[in-house]
C-alpha cells in the first residue's frame, strides 16, 4: 500500500511539475528529475530500488517503440551520416574520454570497470531526447537527427558495456572474442523485429475491440523486449526494428476508430512512465549516499562533476569537429551534400540528456550476490552514473530553450509543407474518384465541396500558410452527402496519402498528421450514419 501511494503522489507531482514547466518554458524532465533527488535526500523519505531488468522493460521498451513507430525513414536515410556519426563516433568518443578521467582521478580502478563507466553514461536517451525535444520544436532535420541517435546509440554502448563486463569477469583481458557473437546478436535481433511485426500485424488485424487492440499492442511490445532477452538478443534493437517495421503497414489494417483512441492512450502512457522514470532516478540515491561519509561524500562528488563534464565535452567536441570537417570538405569537393551550420552544431551537441537507459545499465552491475564478486568500485560508478543522469538534465535540459532562441534554430516549417502538399493531393485524389458517380443533387453538392476546399489548399499551399485540422465542414464527411461516395472518396485519398510517403514526396510526420485528419473526418461521418439510420 505504501508504494501504491508514493506512486500517486509521484505521478500526482510529476503532472503538476509538468504544468509548471510548461508555464515557465521549461522542458519537464528536468524539474522531476531535479524534483526527485531532493525527495531522495529529506530525511524519512522511503528509500526506492529498482530492478534493472524492470527498469529497461518497463521504462524503455514502450518509449522507445514509440519513438520509433514515429521515426521516418525517408529522413534517416537522408541524415543517414551524422545518425551514425552521433551512434558511433560520439559514442566511442566519450566512452574513452570519461575512462580516462575516471582512471586519472582513481587510479585503483581497472581500465575494463572504467570503459563500462564509460559505456554506461555515453548514450543520449531516448526518452530524455524525445521528451525534451518535442516541446521545444527545433528545425524538422535537427530533429530527425537526435531521435535518430536516440534509436542506435544505445546499442552501440550496450555492447562496449558488455565487453567490458565480460573484461572484467576475466580478469581485466578485453574480451574481443565476443565481438563476433555480438554481430551475431545484433543481426539476429534485426530479423526478429521483423518476424515479430508481422506476426503483430496478423494479430492487430482480427482485434476489433477498441480496449483490446490497445491491451494487445502494449503487450505485444512488452513481449517482443522479454522475447529478445530471453533469447540473449538486444532488446533495444529489436524493438526499434519492431517499431519501424510495423510502422509501415499499420495504417492499413487498423482502423480510424482504434487508431485515434490507441494514440491517445499512448500519448499518456509514455508521459506517465517518462515522469515515474526521471524522478525514480532521484530516489535510487538514497540507498547509495546513506552509505558515505563527509570525506567519501567530497571525493564522489568531485569524480561525478569530472565524468559529467568529460561526458559533456566529449559530445560537443565530436559534433563540432566533425561539422566543421564535413563543411571543409563539402567546399574542397563542391558538394551538395547538406551539413549541419555552425549553431545548429552546437544545438546537437548540447543535446546530450541521458535518461532511465544510463540508470539501468549501472543497477546492473554485479551486487556480490549469489557467488557473483561484485564489481569493482560499483558505488563509484553507481553515484557518478546518477550524478551524470541529473547534471545533464538539469544544465542542459533546461538550457535548450534560451539556447536555441540565442542560436535562432526555429521551426523550419518543413512538415507544414509537407501537410499542405499532402492535403491538396489527397482532396485531388478523392475529388477525382467522385467522377463517376450518378448526377445526383447530392453528388454534385459533395463534389463542389471538394472543388472548394481544393482550392483552398491550394491557396494555402501557395501562400505558405499553415491549415488547421480538419474541421466538420471537411469534404471527406458533409453532413447531408451519399455515404457510399463519400467512402470512395475518402478511400482514394488514403490511397493517395500513402502513395505519397511510399515515394517519400512527404515523410512520416506529414503523414500522421494529414492521416489523423481523415481519421477523424471518418468517424464523423461513421457517427452520421448511426443517427440517420434507422432504429
Amino acid at each position: 500500500m505504501l508504494v501504491f501511494e508514493i506512486v500517486i503522489a509521484l505521478l500526482l507531482g510529476g503532472a503538476g511539475l509538468a504544468a509548471l514547466s510548461r508555464r515557465l518554458g521549461t522542458p519537464y524532465p528536468a524539474l522531476v528529475a531535479l524534483a526527485g533527488a531532493v525527495l531522495a535526500l529529506v530525511p524519512g523519505s522511503p528509500e526506492l530500488v529498482l530492478d534493472p531488468e524492470l527498469a529497461l522493460t518497463l521504462f524503455v521498451a514502450p518509449v522507445l517503440l514509440d519513438a520509433a513507430f514515429d521515426a521516418s525513414p525517408r529522413d534517416l536515410r537522408a541524415n543517414w551520416r551524422p545518425v551514425a556519426s552521433l551512434a558511433l563516433g560520439a559514442v566511442v568518443l566519450t566512452v574513452i574520454a570519461v575512462a580516462v578521467a575516471v582512471k586519472w582521478m582513481v587510479p585503483a580502478m581497472p581500465w575494463a570497470a572504467a570503459i563500462a563507466l564509460g559505456a554506461i553514461v555515453a548514450p543520449p536517451d531516448a526518452a530524455a531526447a524525445t521528451a525534451v525535444l518535442k516541446q521545444l520544436k527545433p528545425p524538422h532535420r535537427l530533429m530527425v537527427i537526435l531521435e535518430g541517435e536516440s534509436l542506435f546509440n544505445d546499442a552501440s554502448a550496450l555492447l562496449i558495456y558488455r565487453l567490458a563486463l565480460g573484461a572484467v569477469a576475466a580478469g581485466g583481458v578485453l574480451g574481443w572474442s565476443a565481438v563476433p557473437t555480438l554481430l551475431v546478436v545484433t543481426v539476429a535481433s534485426v530479423l526478429l523485429g521483423v518476424v515479430l511485426s508481422r506476426v503483430s500485424l496478423r494479430i492487430n488485424a482480427s482485434v476489433e475491440d477498441v480496449s483490446t487492440a490497445v491491451i494487445t499492442q502494449f503487450g505485444s511490445t512488452f513481449a517482443v523486449w522479454i522475447l529478445a532477452e530471453r533469447l540473449h538478443l538486444s532488446g533495444i534493437l529489436t524493438t526499434v526494428v519492431y517499431a519501424m517495421t510495423i510502422s509501415r503497414t499499420a495504417s492499413v489494417v487498423t482502423p480510424a476508430r482504434i487508431r485515434i483512441p490507441s494514440y491517445a492512450v499512448w500519448e499518456v502512457a509514455t508521459f506517465v512512465l517518462n515522469v515515474l522514470a526521471f524522478v525514480l532516478v532521484g530516489f535510487q540515491l538514497k540507498g547509495i549516499v546513506a552509505r558515505f561519509d563527509r570525506e567519501t561524500w567530497l571525493e564522489y562528488t568531485a569524480i561525478a562533476a569530472v565524468v559529467t563534464g568529460a561526458a559533456i565535452l566529449a559530445r560537443i567536441a565530436w559534433v563540432m569537429g566533425a561539422a566543421a570537417f564535413n563543411r571543409w570538405r563539402q567546399r574542397k569537393s563542391k558538394s551538395s551534400t547538406v551539413t549541419l551550420s555552425p549553431s545548429a552544431a552546437v544545438l546537437v551537441g548540447w543535446c546530450g540528456m541521458r535518461g532511465i537507459v544510463t540508470l539501468a545499465a549501472a543497477l546492473a552491475l554485479p551486487t556480490g550476490h549469489d557467488g557473483v564478486a561484485a564489481f569493482p568500485h560499483r558505488d563509484l560508478i553507481l553515484f557518478t552514473s546518477f550524478s551524470v543522469v541529473l547534471g545533464t538534465l538539469v544544465v542542459q535540459g533546461m538550457t535548450l530553450k534560451p539556447l536555441m532562441t540565442r542560436l535562432k534554430l526555429d521551426d523550419d516549417g518543413e512538415v507544414d509543407h509537407e501537410v499542405r502538399l499532402a492535403r491538396v493531393e489527397t482532396l485531388r485524389a478523392g475529388l477525382e474518384a467522385t467522377q463517376d458517380s450518378p448526377g445526383t443533387e447530392m453528388a454534385t453538392l459533395v463534389r463542389r465541396r471538394y472543388e472548394l476546399q481544393l482550392r483552398r489548399a491550394r491557396q494555402l499551399l501557395d501562400e505558405h500558410a499553415l491549415m488547421g485540422t480538419a474541421s466538420p465542414s471537411s469534404p471527406w464527411g458533409p453532413p447531408t452527402a451519399d455515404a457510399g461516395m463519400v467512402r470512395t472518396a475518402m478511400a482514394a485519398s488514403r490511397r493517395k496519402l500513402a502513395e505519397l510517403r511510399a515515394n517519400g514526396t512527404i515523410g512520416d510526420a506529414a503523414f500522421q498528421q494529414v492521416e489523423q485528419e481523415l481519421d477523424w473526418s471518418e468517424l464523423d461521418l461513421q457517427q452520421l450514419l448511426r443517427a440517420e439510420s434507422p432504429e
